[in-house]
């Protein structure tokens, strides 16, 4: 890959602020590219270098949201020919964070410093509203605007890509609507046209949705690999098997991730409200303030429900999305404090240990 100006990639003032402040001047600024374990490829303005993380960024790290992930702003030195070691991550604009899959209240990074989220969705017999309103939640939670693309439309009759989009645009408000086929070519010159140069899109979506393959519509290359529609389930086999940030010619800069089947959420509050203003607008008008919007007299949910102001799918997907929010601020305290009781464990018995001798 060619040198690249750093604000072509996104670097803005308040990172180099950063720099000047916290004595970084010595060190080369690059941006992580791609991730595997704990190496990592960092494009800077002399070009990509292989790098790895300096002993001491490792060692401090509290957990794994300390170490850098794609789309990070990093401080390296160069030790050798295209090769770099890490000293420092930038702090982050936003970071775009997933349920870590097995691991009860951890978090898991999809991408860092983004702009914006396209939520990519086929419109073919994969399709699920509920899952569409999932990703948004994620985005607003983390104030990345979200973008919705709809793919495959050429799988589809004009009976069912009309009935898709009625309901999108009937439970998604105020968000972008493309609808595109890689097969045909519909839509891909809107796609390219939404993508401004020095801007960090992530495209987000479950696997065999087109992502890779709209990448390599849009950038005319075959950059990702994919894999023919399968038969038996008519949608492309999961072919991506990490995330990798490529600058557009055009200036934007797309992060491409493993397709997600199942997102856990890792809301604040924000994220919810954002997705399901309705309801939450709604929930101000209940008779309780602690109305748990399922058998509370005086409920403005329900009733909204009852006389077909609210749709009853919605309420259903967002008291679902609510449970989970709770179950995971539940056993991320849980967390804390057995992390907290095994500390004070430590301490007691190195305690002990100095008084023996």
């Amino acid at each position: 890959m060619k040198n690249i100006n750093l604000e072509d990639l996104g670097f803005k003032e308040k990172l180099q602020k950063h720099k000047v402040a916290n004595q970084l001047d010595s060190f080369l600024i690059g941006r992580v590219i791609l991730q595997h374990r704990e190496r990592y490829i960092v494009l800077t303005e002399r070009g990509e270098m292989e790098s790895e993380l300096l002993g001491n960024l490792r060692y401090t790290a509290q957990s794994n949201l300390d170490f850098p992930a794609v789309g990070d702003w990093v401080a390296l030195m160069e030790y050798d020919i295209n090769k770099g070691l890490i000293r420092a991550v930038y702090p982050r604009e936003s970071l775009l964070v997933r349920k870590a899959v097995g691991k009860k209240g951890e978090k898991q990074i999809i991408a860092s410093n983004l702009d914006f989220g396209l939520i990519v969705q086929s419109l073919n017999r994969d399709f699920s509203i509920n899952r569409l309103e999932r990703y948004l939640t994620i985005c607003n939670s983390s104030s990345i605007k979200p973008m919705i693309i709809l793919s495959k439309v050429d799988l589809v009759d004009d009976k069912e890509k009309s009935r898709i989009i009625s309901l999108v645009k009937e439970r998604v408000k105020n968000t972008p609507l493309i609808i595109v086929s890689n097969y045909t070519g519909e839509g891909l010159s809107d796609v390219k046209a939404i993508l401004e140069k020095g801007k960090t899109y992530c495209l987000l979506g479950s696997s065999g949705v087109g992502k890779s393959t709209l990448i390599n519509s849009i950038t005319g290359k075959a950059l990702m690999r994919t894999d023919k529609i399968s038969d038996s389930i008519d949608r492309g086999k999961h072919i991506t098997t990490h995330r990798e940030l490529i600058v557009l010619k055009t200036g934007g800069i797309l992060i491409d991730n493993p397709g997600i089947r199942e997102v856990g959420i890792m809301d604040n509050g924000v994220g919810l409200e954002k997705t399901f203003e309705k309801i939450i607008d709604l929930s101000k008008r209940c008779k309780f303030n602690d109305c748990n919007h399922i058998n509370t007299k005086g409920c403005a949910v329900l009733k909204a429900i009852d006389s077909g102001k609210l749709d009853k799918n919605v309420y259903e997907n967002y008291m679902k999305l609510e449970r989970e929010q709770e179950h995971h601020t539940s056993t991320t305290f849980e967390k804390r404090q057995k992390d907290k009781a095994f500390g004070k464990m430590v301490k007691n018995v190195l305690k002990h240990k100095r008084k023996d001798k």
